[in-house]
């Protein structure tokens, strides 16, 4: 081995270390896996929680270096693609919930009283936005 690979070896090492111990100390530091928790009201699942968190980022780190194709039919994508959704959907929630996002933004905006307004203006623009993408701009 040149030592051109052992450098470029080391640097990407540390850069992984470096972006996984920021996630690590970003999730454990503003407790979005426990508050996630709470808001489902699944505390005995934490651990489900972690695990999932934990095995989704070595496989999606195992993925983007490797050239993997998953051949799955929709019957598959489409609850995969529907679970992944929703957490991620759940996850955004407890992240906003642990930085009290929306009342910050109502209260900066002058809508104090209309919380429940901005909340669901910000679900349908998600919504419309994404059958929107899927429909017009998706073409399988």
């Amino acid at each position: 081995m040149t030592i051109s690979v052992l450098l470029t070896a080391f640097i990407g090492f540390a850069g992984g270390l470096a972006v996984g111990s920021g996630f690590v100390a970003f999730l454990t530091v503003l407790g979005i896996i426990p508050r996630l928790t709470q808001l489902t009201k699944t505390m005995k699942m934490i651990h489900f929680y972690e695990l999932a968190v934990v095995t989704g980022a070595l496989v999606g780190g195992f993925i983007s270096l490797n050239e993997v194709t998953l051949h799955f039919t929709p019957f598959i994508l489409v609850p995969l693609g529907l679970a992944s959704g929703i957490f991620v959907g759940l996850l955004a929630a407890a992240l906003t919930e642990v930085l009290n996002v929306f009342p910050i933004l109502a209260k900066r905006i002058g809508i104090e009283g209309k919380i429940v307004v901005l909340i669901m203006a910000i679900v349908l623009g998600k919504i419309f936005g994404s059958l929107f993408h899927w429909i017009f701009l998706v073409h399988l």
